[in-house]
C-alpha cells in the first residue's frame, strides 16, 4: 500500500514540475517577439494576391499591394535581406501572371502604374520601388493635405471677407435709410411749418377785415 501511495505521490509531483516547465515556457514565449518570416508572409500575401486576380477586383488588388508595399517597409528597416526575399516573391508572381494582373489593374490607373513598375522593375532594385512607390504616395498624400488645408483657409478668408463685405453694406444701407427718413422728416416738418404760416397769415387777414367791417 505505501508503495502505491509514494507511487502516485511522485507521478503527482512529475506532474506538476512539467506544468511548472510549461508555464514557464509559455512565459517566456509570450514575452519574446516571434520574428515574421518573409516566406511565410509572401505565401499569404501571393495567395491574396491569386484570390483576387481570380476575382477580377481591381479594388482589394490595389488595396493588397498598399499592404505589401507597408510589409516591405517594414523589413526595409530592420532586415534589407527578408525585405528583398519578400518582394522578390510577390515579384515573382506578377510577372508570371503579368498579362491576367495587368487586365484587372487597368480598371485602377494608379494599381496599374503600380503594377507596371512592379513588373519591369529589376529584381535587385524591387525593394526601392515598392519603398519610393510608398514614399510617393505618402508625399501625394502630404500635398494632398496640405492642398486641403490652403483650400480650406482660402475659404474662411473668402467667408471673412464677405462677411466684411455684408455688414459694411448693412451699415451704408442704415446710414441711407436713417439720411432718407432723416429728409423726409425734415420735409415733412418743413411743409407743416408753411401749413401753419399760411393758416395764421389767412386767419389774420380774416380778422383784419372783420375789424374794418368788410
Amino acid at each position: 500500500m505505501k508503495k502505491i501511495l509514494l507511487a502516485v505521490m511522485a507521478i503527482a509531483a512529475i506532474g506538476f514540475t512539467s506544468c511548472g516547465n510549461k508555464t514557464q515556457q509559455a512565459e517566456a514565449t509570450d514575452s519574446t517577439e516571434v520574428a515574421i518570416n518573409p516566406e511565410e508572409e509572401a505565401n499569404a500575401v501571393v495567395d491574396n494576391l491569386k484570390a483576387f486576380v481570380a476575382a477580377g477586383d481591381a479594388d482589394q488588388l490595389a488595396a493588397c499591394l498598399d499592404k505589401v508595399k507597408e510589409t516591405v517597409n517594414k523589413f526595409a528597416i530592420s532586415d534589407s535581406v527578408a525585405a528583398k526575399a519578400y518582394a522578390a516573391a510577390v515579384q515573382k508572381y506578377l510577372i508570371e501572371n503579368a498579362e491576367q494582373v495587368k487586365a484587372i489593374a487597368q480598371q485602377n490607373a494608379t494599381t496599374a502604374a503600380v503594377i507596371t513598375t512592379l513588373i519591369e522593375t529589376k529584381p535587385e532594385n524591387i525593394v526601392n520601388a515598392f519603398v519610393e512607390n510608398a514614399a510617393n504616395k505618402a508625399e501625394a498624400t502630404k500635398d494632398a493635405a496640405a492642398t486641403a488645408a490652403e483650400a480650406t483657409k482660402d475659404a474662411a478668408v473668402e467667408a471673412v471677407n464677405q462677411k466684411v463685405e455684408n455688414t459694411k453694406a448693412a451699415v451704408n444701407q442704415q446710414v441711407e435709410d436713417a439720411k432718407a427718413a432723416a429728409n423726409q422728416k425734415a420735409e415733412e416738418t418743413k411743409a407743416a411749418a408753411k401749413q401753419k404760416a399760411n393758416e395764421a397769415v389767412d386767419n389774420a387777414a380774416q380778422n383784419l377785415k372783420k375789424g374794418l367791417g368788410l
